[in-house]
């Protein structure tokens, strides 16, 4: 059975712009990435758990971030892994220097014996509808894109400017 994740989609309007807020994934793998490799912040979560409940969770754990209100549901989005992401959005205007994530440990460097402990999201920023087109990973373009349309922009205009 393919994974599941839930996560939810942080959006602002600063002076007439919508930002949005997105994550980069901590670990030495992502380290030196950036354009194509951020995040909504989103987790796995199991048969029978509430989609909503989790996205929640997760978001809490790789943020310090615990959004309550009216969430909108943006749908589910498979991905190019085969996972599917079950995404929701709500208006907030976390700073990202409050940033608080949770760890995750693995080995490092490769082959040494020696364990390391990673966070599992290493920064928070929030972007603008064009610069979070070139940041975010490609298979969540479609949720930056159904945010985009119940927000009324248009992601092909603004990715010409």
């Amino acid at each position: 059975m393919a994974k599941k994740s839930a996560g939810i989609l942080l959006f602002r309007k600063i002076h007439g712009q919508y930002e949005f807020l997105l994550v980069h994934p901590g670990g030495p793998f992502w380290a030196k990435k950036d354009a194509g490799a951020w995040s909504i912040p989103k987790g796995i979560y199991q048969e029978g758990e509430d989609g909503l409940a989790a996205a929640k969770r997760e978001l809490f754990e790789e943020t310090g971030i615990a959004a309550e209100g009216n969430f909108l549901a943006l749908g589910a989005f498979r991905q190019p892994s085969g996972k599917t992401i079950t995404a929701w959005a709500i208006e907030s205007d976390f700073d990202p220097a409050g940033l608080v994530s949770n760890t995750f440990a693995m080995e490092w460097p490769p082959k040494s014996g020696k364990t390391a402990e990673f966070p599992e999201v290493d920064r928070a920023s929030w972007f603008t509808a064009p610069e979070a087109l070139v940041k975010v990973t490609k298979g969540q373009l479609p949720i930056l894109a159904a945010l985009a349309a119940h927000l009324g922009l248009f992601l092909s205009a603004a990715t010409e400017k």
